[in-house]
């Protein structure tokens, strides 16, 4: 199966304007930008046919072709990533099997979380959308609850049924446990990792939807799709010992630098 991979980034974040193009120093003190380090990850993917920067500014733009990305310019009207890959497609005269999309914030993902959802869509036809799930160990636990309780809205829980079928996605962290955890507890909580593996045809679907209730309130694109029926399917990853955290405000960038020293990325 043909698989795409697009990196939606904008410049007009309400928590975070112009993150794509906030600087992340490494181990080595070199800096690079948000959409360079998550070029660099989707690059790292194996299987991959084409991998492309979304976007509507001129400044990611000229960023990204800067260090030899593919970009594809779409709308200003693009609500969410999902809408603005299925707009990216639309621009293509190729089409493809499957389309991932490997949001412009999450420079730490793992290429094997994406390869593993690919598989998942492979490997199950009745797959439409997929997407990781990661179980907290206590440090990512507490730092999600502290998150919360300091009012910064940040990353993204989920909870689902015994076959993977996701039941409910939040920016509050669920299920509640009203406590913090110690080192090598096991967590019930499972992070859920902003990436996303798509048929194009869930994809063509999803603009026929208006946003719902759910998706208005929280603010998670992937609710419309079960506002609508159409089942999103939770893959559960391995960190393999690797740390994982999103850019959401700007106070994650020392948290997702002490990561990239501690996995000695430059």
């Amino acid at each position: 199966m043909s698989v795409l991979i697009v990196i939606p980034a904008r410049f007009a974040s309400a928590r975070f304007p112009g993150k794509p193009l906030a600087e992340l120093t490494g181990c080595s003190g070199k800096s690079r930008s948000l959409i360079r380090r998550s070029w660099d990850a989707a690059m790292a993917v194996s299987g991959a046919d084409r991998v492309v920067v979304a976007t509507d500014d001129e400044r990611i733009k000229a960023a990204a072709e800067g260090f030899g990305a593919e970009v594809v310019m779409t709308s200003e009207a693009c609500a969410n990533g999902t809408e603005r890959c299925s707009d990216a497609l639309g621009h293509m005269r190729q089409s493809y099997d499957i389309i991932v999309n490997l949001q412009g914030d999450a420079p730490l993902t793992p290429h094997w979380f994406v390869e593993d959802l690919v598989a998942a869509l492979q490997d199950n036809p009745q797959i439409g959308v997929a997407t990781p799930v990661l179980r907290c160990d206590a440090e990512t636990l507490n730092g999600l609850t502290e998150d919360r309780e300091n009012g910064r809205v940040g990353a993204t829980t989920a909870v689902f049924d015994n076959t993977g079928r996701a039941l409910y996605f939040s920016k509050e962290v669920i299920p509640f446990t009203g406590r913090r955890f110690v080192k090598n507890e096991i967590s019930p909580v499972f992070h859920h990792v902003g990436v996303y593996a798509y048929r194009q045809s869930a994809l063509a679907e999803y603009l026929t939807w208006p946003a719902g209730p759910l998706e208005l309130s929280e603010g998670l694109e992937q609710l419309r799709f079960m506002e609508n029926g159409q089942s999103v399917q939770c893959v559960q990853v391995d960190g393999r010992g690797r740390a994982f955290w999103e850019l959401n405000n700007p106070e994650d960038v020392p948290r997702i630098e002490q990561k990239l020293a501690e996995m000695g990325v430059e």
